[in-house]
């Protein structure tokens, strides 16, 4: 059985010592970029390598950018054989944000074609809370010979996103906590506001009181609610920079709805272009 979205502690834990699955620890913080390596030194779940986002799953952002632009895949498809991953490896990824940062790099792997990869639901935390041992001794890999198929239709730029607005056939949503969308606060980006016509749905919706992802059968009704008639394949997702974004795309997946896309820039790209129109707290009543 392989497994495609989220997965649970207890499983995890009974196949932690199977030579065909890959355990990737994707801890991050923006406020601190060493803060992730720093916490999976100092202990992780046995077997996990570490990816950093901004070394691993990102490339150095420019002025033409966003914050986390996509990764040279070239490079990225070599790490993933470093790691230990081929094409039929079961990848498992985790973080400790409720899979805010994780839910990237099982974005980018289902872009380069490999499906065989879930998210630790709940992350480290509820790894130890279910009595799971943490280590600190690094894993071995032995290398291999990743094939990666990148598919970049799983994304859009800056500009397909205008057409498709243009057009009014996309329906997109800002993953960002509501004041940030609403423009009333933006402790990031230099530019405060949302992207025209974009829906709000902050990643903490997916998510119950414990930092679990709620049923497929919620979810699916949640969303539905959110995007009426449009097809999920016509849903877009866009947050601050293209990270977090991918926990509403995942969200969705395990809800069965399938095949929406990321705008990867997001907002921090959005905003390089002073012509591109933007909602603020000023125009948004």
């Amino acid at each position: 059985m392989t497994y495609t979205t989220i997965i649970s502690s207890d499983l995890l834990h009974q196949n932690l010592n199977n030579p065909n699955w890959v355990l990737i620890d994707c801890r991050f913080s923006l406020a601190n970029s060493d803060a992730g390596a720093y916490a999976y030194r100092h202990g992780h779940i046995p077997q996990a390598r570490y990816a950093d986002l901004n070394k691993d799953l990102s490339t150095e952002p420019s002025e033409l950018t966003g914050r986390h632009p996509l990764p040279d895949f070239k490079l990225l498809i070599k790490k993933l054989g470093a790691w230990g991953i081929n094409n039929q490896t079961q990848v498992v990824v985790y973080d400790d944000a409720s899979a805010a940062f994780a839910g990237r790099l099982w974005w980018l792997l289902r872009c380069l074609g490999h499906d065989n990869v879930a998210v630790l639901n709940g992350g480290i935390q509820h790894w130890q809370k279910h009595g799971y041992a943490l280590t600190t001794i690094l894993p071995e890999p032995r290398p291999c010979i990743y094939r990666a198929y990148l598919n970049d239709s799983y994304w859009l730029n800056a500009q397909q996103v205008q057409n498709h607005l243009a057009k009014k056939d996309i329906c997109l949503i800002d993953a960002r906590n509501p004041e940030r969308y609403r423009g009333e606060q933006e402790p990031i980006d230099p530019v405060a506001g949302h992207i025209p016509l974009a829906l709000n749905r902050p990643l903490s919706l997916n998510l119950d009181k414990q930092g679990l992802f709620l049923s497929p059968e919620l979810l699916a009704q949640q969303f539905k609610k959110l995007i009426g008639t449009t097809s999920p394949t016509q849903v877009v997702h866009y947050c601050g920079s293209g990270v977090t974004a991918c926990h509403n795309l995942l969200a969705m997946e395990y809800a069965g709805l399938k095949g929406s896309k990321i705008y990867a820039g997001s907002w921090s790209d959005w905003i390089r272009n002073k012509n591109r129109k933007i909602i603020t707290k000023q125009n948004i009543k």
